[in-house]
């Protein structure tokens, strides 16, 4: 574990349920020391996820335990979730982990709009940008090294820049880069993965100091940029410097919060054309779960000897014969029962026997 300065002015200005109840509720635990201003903290495997701060809670994330009800339909009881769904409706609630950019590249200040940063300027979450001082509330401790946590949905690397409001924040008035510190208190290099992407317990973790001299209200402000692509999250999590070692207040009993999922999608692939040494397929991706998404994956394995030449209607990353596709920016929103399809060319022989590839929400 290595320790530097944050990233110099020519980087981009922030760049870039019992028991269970108990870990939702708890969120930040003390740990060894490190140094204060600026961390890099190195894992021993890539930080992977779709995603969204658990430790401590992003608005999403809380406002989704608020809201969860037992039979899976989201009632929001604090006053500030209840406004964000007043606005934006339930499907955001559904989709904590998705307040992405695809096309950000870790940009921020010019191209996320003052007033915006809690929901990186994407419209589906709107309702999260609202200034209010009555959001789910984290309790922290000026300087204390305390246990980062990260939600992992899906699989990427990258890097996780985290920033504190100025003194003087206040929660009322919109919140605007100019409300930010211009320089992250920890900078995070593809942190350890710990557990199985797509659960709510799946997550990428660090330990660091928060900012010392700090008191009252403020937003910790975490940009996490892939580095195998240019889609780029942004979060803000509500914390109060209070001498709190982590219990968060403001939200109501969530129940089990990992039942049901966050929706469930399937994707079928079809040939549509063969010639010699190469085919082509289409692939439609169809919500198939209760809820509405806001985006979907589907990732599988290509025969031996065969390579991607085009895509279409979709983000693709490659790793060998490992083909990962997202949604485009404009086909990842569906109700229940509703379908999108990408297509994709191949070149090399034998074709492709599969009629199912896995699929999941995020």
């Amino acid at each position: 574990m290595s320790a530097t300065l944050g990233p110099p002015r020519g980087c981009p200005r922030l760049a870039g349920a019992s028991s269970r109840k108990a870990l939702f509720l708890v969120l930040l635990a003390l740990l060894t020391t490190v140094p204060a201003l600026g961390l890099i903290v190195a894992g021993g495997t890539r930080a992977e996820a779709h995603g969204t701060p658990m430790k401590p809670g992003s608005r999403t994330f809380l406002c989704w335990q608020d809201g969860l009800t037992d039979t899976g339909e989201i009632k929001p009881v604090n006053p500030a979730c209840r406004a964000a769904q007043q606005i934006s409706g339930t499907t955001p609630f559904y989709n904590w982990f998705s307040v992405l950019r695809s096309d950000a590249a870790g940009r921020t200040r010019g191209f996320v709009p003052d007033g915006e940063l809690c929901s990186g300027g994407n419209p589906n979450f709107t309702g999260f940008n609202v200034a209010r001082d009555d959001w789910p509330l984290t309790h922290l401790t000026s300087g204390a090294t305390v246990d980062f946590s990260y939600n992992a949905w899906a699989a990427h690397p990258g890097w996780f820049y985290v920033y504190v409001t100025e003194d003087g924040y206040a929660p009322t008035q919109p919140l605007t880069w100019d409300d930010m510190e211009d320089q992250p208190f920890l900078t995070v290099d593809h942190p350890p993965l710990n557990g199985s992407p797509g659960t709510v317990e799946a997550n990428y973790s660090w330990s660091g100091r928060l900012p010392a001299g700090k008191s009252g209200r403020h937003i910790v402000y975490m940009v996490w940029q892939r580095s195998d692509s240019a889609e780029t999250f942004y979060s803000c999590s509500d914390v109060v410097f209070d001498g709190g070692n982590g219990e968060v207040t403001g939200i109501h009993d969530p129940g089990n919060p990992t039942e049901p999922p966050p929706g469930a999608c399937t994707a079928t692939r079809r040939t549509t054309g063969t010639w010699s040494g190469g085919y082509q397929s289409e692939v439609t991706v169809t919500n198939s779960g209760d809820v509405p998404m806001l985006g979907w994956m589907v990732d599988w394995t290509l025969p031996a000897g065969q390579s991607v030449d085009s895509l279409w209607n979709g983000n693709a990353t490659y790793t060998g014969q490992d083909v990962m596709v997202h949604n485009a920016d404009w086909n990842g929103s569906l109700s229940p029962g509703q379908s999108a399809t990408f297509g994709y060319v191949v070149s090399g022989s034998g074709g492709d026997s599969a009629t199912s590839l896995p699929c999941q929400v995020g």
